[in-house]
């Protein structure tokens, strides 16, 4: 069956209650003080079957006391029934429950003429060229107009087949975002606790499933599902639901928050959008002005700033804004909001959200902004378009695949076919599961490049530069998968070679002058002539530059190019051997290994065979221990 959810909008006391209990049977006025005061204070709700559409009617007060609560009520329906009275017209409330609709992108709806049994004809004439007017040059131009009696039942079956053929010329809903439940109304039921009501936004709610409250961010788990009074096991989108909840009192909920798939979406005080000033607003929307923003079901409080030149949007006009909200709220992009003014309370525009997470905007980078916002915008409709734009404006730290969620609120699946598809038309690298736009990446790889070679030609003799002075320089403030991509591309390219935990480029060499060549010399001399009984580094060092223009400092970077090749290995930090004495060494014992019986060798032996010390000979098998010559048993050593 087709799923249609219809909202009244009108004027105080123009019988749009006393119309759903027509169409329905149902008194929508729940509350003790509406039943007192004969008007509606807060959001009413009934449903009924037109053949096979299951229509649920969202009733909402027309005091112009309330329009906060009718607000709540008016961000979920799909069709609007504009009630005018034909005793009265046009009515102040009239105007701004239609510009609300209009704002909120609602883009079907009919107008119906209600107390019909007691205007005469003149009357009912001069109401619908009001009404007519009214909406000339709107989505209701061309709306059916029906007349009714809820008193007498006149026209009350023209109405429900007009409801049942403008609901099968609706277009589906595009549901191509993760489950999110505006609350719109919560109370406690003895025996059953938590529940809440509302429009069900997008996705889908399961009995038994865990669900998140936002802004709190408290976990959920759903007891029960009611929706039109009929229990169910799910929901899907579009449709008036009732939700028990577990795991929560009462007390912490609250209207305006919202249930949503776990840990997908954040709540957020600041967001960009595109809004249209209503012609009668009487003052330009100015930079720092204080307003009432509805979103949702929610009524926070914000400042706007107007990102143009003027900083001011003149009535009737559309612009770029960006709202700064006073309170969290959770909002998707393409969602539609209304703002008011801070007092007196009146509507003066309304608007789509562009960027849920935006930054706060300097003035100079006013024109950029608007340029990326307008191309979003443009793109509300191609998901893959809106993740290049996304991942261009994060320049190269890029975002993860939750972080774009968060931003997009898309679906799992289509968010991956839409981040897939950019991989594969190469607009975007996946760099180590975060995503950045090709543009951004090749950026940073120049970037790196030329780090690396400032590098070589500030220490010529250094064999590379160490991956803790990029992660310090370049990529300091960047996720290390970043780094990690871009020395991986490097590599693979065959542009930089990796050497233990420093970087070089391929194309450089290290080159020694003359000079230094022989101090290099007198180091490794010192190194091959002393064999196993090597002196102390620092001796080495002094001895080397002895007589030269050279300090120790120069010596330990040319002793450092021996041990980058080899031809010096360090067992110490105080001893240093001769790489080829090393490998004799390993050679020999190698060779003692099939003469013992049980190819053990304690230290007395191994000193014998080596002819030096306890001094060498201990830190000579501890080095041979680390580097799977030997291995330590009890007292003795394994030779492997």
């Amino acid at each position: 069956m087709e799923e249609l959810i219809v909202g009244t909008a009108g004027h105080i006391d123009h019988g749009k209650t006393a119309l759903v209990k027509a169409l329905t049977g149902i008194d929508a006025d729940r509350l003790p003080e509406e039943k007192r005061r004969g008007i509606t204070v807060d959001l009413g709700f009934a449903e009924m079957n037109v053949g096979d559409v299951h229509i649920g009617f969202v009733d909402v007060p027309g005091h112009e006391g309330f329009v906060k609560n009718m607000l709540a009520g008016a961000s979920g329906i799909d069709l609007v029934m504009l009630v005018i009275a034909a005793t009265e017209g046009v009515m102040p409330q009239t105007r701004e429950h239609f510009d609300i609709c209009r704002l909120l992108g609602v883009s079907a709806g009919l107008v119906v003429l209600t107390k019909t049994d007691i205007a005469d004809s003149d009357t009912l004439e001069i109401a619908k060229l009001d009404a007519a007017e009214l909406v000339a040059d709107s989505f209701l131009a061309n709306a059916p107009m029906i007349c009714v009696s809820a008193k007498t039942g006149d026209g009350i079956e023209m109405l429900k087949e007009t409801l049942r053929e403008t609901a099968s010329a609706l277009a589906a809903r595009n549901d191509k975002r993760v489950t999110r439940l505006p609350i719109d109304r919560s109370f406690s039921m003895k025996g059953f606790g938590a529940v809440v009501t509302g429009t069900l936004a997008s996705g889908e709610i399961v009995e038994g499933t865990e669900l998140q409250l936002l802004p709190s961010g408290l976990t959920v788990r759903v007891r029960g599902i009611q929706t039109h009074g009929q229990t169910a096991e799910s929901v899907t989108a579009g449709r008036r639901v009732a939700v028990n909840l577990g795991g929560i009192d009462h007390s912490k909920i609250a209207r305006g928050m919202v249930l949503v798939e776990p840990n997908v979406l954040q709540a957020t005080q600041m967001f960009d959008a595109m809004i249209e000033v209503l012609p009668d607003a009487q003052k330009p929307l100015r930079s720092r002005q204080r307003v009432r923003v509805h979103i949702g079901t929610i009524e926070a409080l914000a400042r706007v700033q107007v990102l143009n030149a003027d900083g001011e949007i003149a009535p009737g006009a559309k612009d770029l804004i960006q709202i700064r909200l006073e309170e969290p709220v959770v909002a998707v992009p393409g969602e539609r909001f209304i703002i008011r003014r801070y007092s007196p309370q009146t509507t003066i525009a309304g608007g789509q959200v562009i960027d849920t997470f935006a930054r706060k905007h300097r003035r100079g980078e006013i024109e950029n902004i608007r340029q990326y916002l307008s191309d979003l915008l443009a793109a509300s409709d191609d998901e893959v378009e809106q993740i290049r734009l996304y991942l261009e404006a994060h320049g190269v730290s890029g975002l993860s695949f939750a972080e774009l969620q968060n931003r997009t609120a898309l679906r799992k699946q289509l968010l991956t076919n839409a981040i897939a598809s950019n991989i594969s038309k190469q607009t975007i690298v996946d760099a180590g599961g975060r995503y950045v736009a090709r543009g951004n990446f090749e950026r940073l790889i120049r970037l790196t490049e030329d780090a690396i070679e400032k590098f070589h030609k500030r220490e010529p003799l250094a064999r590379g530069i160490s991956r803790e002075a990029l992660t310090s320089g370049i990529f300091a403030y960047l996720p290390v998968e970043i780094l990690q991509a871009v020395i991986a591309n490097l590599e693979s390219a065959g542009k930089i070679v990796l050497e233990k935990d420093s970087v070089r480029l391929r194309s450089f060499q290290t080159k020694l002058s003359l000079a230094e060549t022989e101090v290099g010399d007198r180091i490794f001399t010192q190194y091959r002539e002393a064999k196993l009984e090597v002196p102390k580094l620092e001796s080495v060092l002094a001895d080397a530059v002895a007589g030269t223009k050279f300090t120790e400092r120069d010596a330990r970077k040319f002793f450092q190019l021996f041990l980058d090749s080899g031809e010096i290995v360090k067992v110490t930090d105080d001893f240093y051997f001769a790489g080829n004495v090393i490998d004799d060494l390993i050679e020999r014992l190698r060779q003692f290994a099939p003469e013992s019986s049980d190819r053990l060798i304690d230290v007395p032996t191994f000193k014998q065979m080596a002819g030096i010390s306890r001094k060498y000979a201990i830190p000579l098998l501890e080095y041979f221990d680390r580097e799977r010559i030997t291995s330590r048993r009890g007292d003795k050593r394994f030779i492997l």
